[in-house]
């Protein structure tokens, strides 16, 4: 049995309870049944947690890249160590397999250490002058105090992004993490203020999205925003920010290609799309979606993945062997069945699926869609649950205007053996992630990103810090006597 806590804000080095007193319910996603409280912050929260990080960043600013990177890295170290303890947290509030908690935890900890390196190499540079006895430098400075916004898929690994390379370039950081899933949150922040972050440096806060956001993000103190959720919200915010000329990163929703040529690895195809297809449910941005099959592969591969699906055990994902859990909540329920309901009213042919499973919990049968109308929903909103949609293409070049379509671009995946193929993709793919004959993105040294609708800026490799630095230019020329 794991006992879930109710869970406090961390203001200023301080874990406490909102001005007002109130909270908000978790619920377990398994069981619909309460299993804690979360503080909810109002506007003097707000103001305490803005406060402080004013004086954290003044504090942390100053300490140098050496220590700073010293601190992450003893932050990764906690992370390991806690993980058994972190993950039931997370997988209680969450719904994912514990396996896959304890995962998010320790690649969490591998961010940590990648910016722990990044901290010792926010480099300026020298530039030539043109004249004798001119200095040219480039310095790089920390923009400021940052506001991040998380969402509940990744609750850990959303917040590691984000604070490990603010702090890395020596900003501080007040989290707006998740209401529904708050207590591995919590458990990250624990981890990083035991590191040895000073008071003010790092803040947690909870509570009503809107009204946090549209407190922060204007709020004079706040130099840079980072947000990762939907496409809807993400605008809403991203024009918010730029009223206020605040800095942005925007990581939002996808609907993922997965192109499948005639001479890619079957096997190897349904292997891996399979996992990263039903992993977390499918509520990952990331998702392949649209399983885009050339002719001669199409039935086999159509078969060989409705087989792997068949494997997948669906339960709480306390259970050992639980390979689905459930969904966050009663409207992706509702929102997946209306999206079925649609497609197959459109021709669509349901393979696999298609249903809510069981009488207690958000669960939702692994689903296989065949023969996908264009104009279906599904084809064109992002589903973020267990549904794979599949259809047939004839030429490279179909496949290439699928993919394109949609105003989307996070991630896309392929499986060819075709040298030349592969590399028409990699230039025609309209994406900001591109994978190919592997899962090979999300690793903390890569970068993480989308174009058109899904975003700008990156969050992961070398480019993810420099959203959090100035760029300043110091041109001296020697004194006259």
């Amino acid at each position: 049995m794991v006992s879930y806590p109710d869970v406090l804000l961390f203001i200023s080095g301080q874990w406490r309870s909102a001005t007002s007193g109130k909270t908000i319910d978790v619920i377990d996603p398994a069981t619909e049944e309460k299993i804690g409280t979360v503080a909810q912050a109002g506007p003097a929260d707000l103001d305490l947690a803005l406060s402080a990080a004013e004086k954290g960043f003044d504090r942390w600013r100053r300490v140098s890249a050496l220590e700073r990177s010293r601190v992450l890295r003893r932050a990764a170290d906690l992370l390991r160590q806690r993980a058994d303890e972190i993950a039931p947290l997370m997988t209680l509030e969450q719904g994912k397999p514990l396996i896959e908690s304890r995962l998010e935890i320790l690649t969490s900890a591998d961010t940590f250490d990648w910016f722990a390196d990044e901290a010792r190499r926010t480099y300026g540079r020298v530039v030539p002058a043109r004249a004798e006895g001119v200095l040219n430098l480039v310095i790089k400075e920390p923009v400021g105090p940052v506001a991040a916004f998380t969402p509940w898929n990744f609750p850990v690994s959303q917040i590691a992004r984000k604070m490990a390379a603010a702090l890395a370039a020596g900003c501080s950081i007040i989290v707006k993490a998740p209401e529904e899933t708050p207590a591995s949150p919590a458990e990250l922040i624990r981890a990083v203020v035991d590191a040895g972050v000073p008071d003010g440096a790092v803040g947690l806060i909870y509570g009503i999205p809107a009204d946090i956001s549209a407190y922060l993000i204007p709020h004079p103190i706040i130099r840079k925003i980072s947000f990762t959720g939907s496409t809807a919200v993400g605008k809403q915010l991203a024009a918010l920010a730029g009223q206020h000329m605040k800095r942005v990163t925007m990581e939002l929703g996808g609907h993922a290609p997965a192109i499948i040529c005639n001479d890619g690895d079957i096997d190897a195809a349904v292997k891996f799309l399979g996992n990263a297809k039903f992993r977390n449910a499918g509520q990952s941005c990331v998702s392949p979606t649209r399983f885009l099959v050339q002719d001669d592969v199409y039935e086999p591969f159509l078969n060989k993945f409705v087989a792997m699906a068949q494997t997948l055990k669906i339960g709480n994902g306390m259970m050992e062997g639980t390979r689905i859990g459930p969904l966050a909540n009663e409207r992706r329920v509702a929102m997946l069945e209306s999206l079925i309901s649609d497609a197959t009213a459109q021709g669509a042919k349901l393979m696999l699926g298609g249903k809510r499973f069981g009488n207690k919990g958000y669960f939702f049968l692994p689903t296989i869609l065949a023969e996908v109308p264009v104009a279906a929903r599904a084809m064109n909103e992002e589903p973020f649950g267990p549904i794979a949609l599949v259809n047939r293409f004839h030429t490279i070049d179909d496949a290439i205007a699928e993919a394109n379509r949609l105003v989307y671009g996070l991630a896309s995946f392929a499986f060819t053996r075709s040298l030349k193929t592969a590399a028409t993709l990699s230039h025609s793919i309209e994406t900001g992630m591109l994978t190919i004959n592997h899962i090979g993105f999300a690793r903390p040294e890569l970068p993480f990103g989308g174009i058109k609708d899904s975003g700008y800026g990156s969050e992961g490799g070398l480019e993810a810090i420099e959203s959090y630095l100035n760029t300043k230019l110091v041109t001296q020329a020697a004194g006259i006597s």
